[in-house]
């Protein structure tokens, strides 16, 4: 399945939440996800904690959420990137 194609369909909802999420952007195996407000580096460290205890890997930076799935193996899965959209 083609990566850009799943994080589309998995990320995009998650402009609905327009009072938090300012925009959802995903450019090949990247996606971005800029919030309103940014976070100062205790709240990105918590929010880091959180989405491993969820079971995803997203690198907040500032008012920013990237992520770029592992392609460590022979097929992506799209269960992990419907994941990351949930969380």
């Amino acid at each position: 399945r083609n990566v850009e194609r799943s994080l589309i369909e998995h990320l995009s909802p998650l402009a609905r939440l327009g009072s938090t999420v300012k925009e959802v952007r995903v450019l090949g195996a990247i996606g971005v996800c800029e919030m309103h407000e940014g976070l100062d580096r205790d709240g990105m460290a918590m929010v880091q904690r959180q989405l491993v205890d969820e079971g995803v890997w997203l690198r907040p930076f500032g008012k920013l959420l990237y992520t770029m799935p592992p392609f460590n193996c022979e097929e992506l899965e799209d269960g992990h990137v419907r994941k990351i959209g949930e969380a």
